[in-house]
């Protein structure tokens, strides 16, 4: 497995990372067996860049990772977030990064993973009623009380990544991208590049869409946010269906799965890329590993993109996405 260089701070991790989300929430039910032995399996596959977050199952996600890695902890490249909270109703979120709460969210990361430092900690949505500069600032202070090696940003924009980096170097940026998201290309990734900054992408499968398993709304399991997904609604759904028979016709011609197919053109936009598909199942993360070794000629490159945008937009509800 290639390893990619993400900022200018020494980080480092395997050219594709493993999503943990879908193994406690979001994504159906899990199994916390088989969660672990996907980990488990990715670490064998040399993918050892693991994505968690203190709002993933309100932290039994982290719980899980812990005791996953336990044994293995000099194997794993380990990010976590903080900043999204949530309420009784598991509808009702707001964003907090206020400093104080900055302080309090990493010890209680570090006690459910069952660690004394994790290696990049990022802020998962940024707060619009705290200056970025006074979050960041805190998260600084965890450096340098050794909690945390690396920070990163999460869904900020190119202004606030500026005004962040200004405070302490960021190491990387995790946002949405993908053949059914390209809405970084603009304005986001030109900055990150201007600054040095390492591109973390999430749901480079469009949240599975892409690998031509799901063709309706109606094929998620009971607990799957994606049966509220816009871009599966009826009015949307054709239009973005043809995206993906494109995938996979073209996918077919390489003998690869539309979702290498996928990966691979993510990984081809930079050695500054590394993505971070998620999976709770070890066949799915031996599939994905896999497309680390695809190359993808120009003229294939080309056809992917020239794919049309999908329509409808990537959440219900865009509120605490920083544009």
């Amino acid at each position: 497995m290639e390893i990619r260089k993400l900022g200018s701070e020494g980080l480092e991790v395997s050219a594709i990372g493993l999503g943990c989300m879908g193994m406690s929430e979001f994504y159906g039910e899990g199994d916390e067996a088989e969660s672990i032995a996907t980990i488990h399996r990715a670490l064998e596959l040399g993918v050892n860049f693991l994505d968690t977050a203190d709002m993933y199952g309100r932290g039994a996600n982290e719980e899980l990772v812990g005791k996953a890695i336990a044994d293995r902890r000099d194997q794993v490249v380990l990010a976590t977030k903080f900043g999204i909270t949530r309420g009784d109703d598991p509808r009702e979120r707001s964003v907090d990064g206020r400093p104080e709460y900055v302080r309090e969210s990493i010890d209680r990361s570090l006690t459910r993973l069952g660690l004394d430092h994790v290696d990049l900690y990022y802020q998962h949505r940024v707060d619009q009623t705290v200056p970025i500069e006074e979050t960041v600032g805190a998260m600084s202070e965890l450096v340098q009380a050794g909690k945390v090696r690396f920070l990163g940003l999460s869904e900020a924009s190119a202004e606030n990544i500026r005004k962040a980096n200004s405070v302490h170097p960021i190491s990387a940026l995790q946002t949405e991208f993908s053949l059914f998201e390209r809405g970084a290309t603009e304005k986001v990734i030109p900055t990150l590049r201007e600054l040095g900054i390492g591109f973390v992408p999430y749901s480079p499968l469009g949240r599975g869409f892409l690998t031509g398993r799901f063709r309706s709304g109606n094929d998620f399991g009971s607990g799957d946010f994606r049966e509220h997904d816009p871009r599966m609604s009826e009015e949307n759904l054709a239009a973005n269906l043809a995206i993906v028979e494109a995938i996979e016709k073209l996918a077919a011609k390489h003998e690869v799965t539309p979702a290498q197919m996928a990966i691979a053109w993510v990984l081809a936009q930079g050695e500054d890329f590394a993505p971070i598909p998620g999976t709770k199942k070890v066949n799915r993360i031996e599939e994905n590993a896999a497309a680390a070794g695809i190359e993808l000629s120009g003229q294939e490159l080309a056809e992917l993109d020239a794919l049309p945008r999908p329509q409808g937009a990537r959440y219900a509800n865009m509120a605490s996405i920083d544009e």
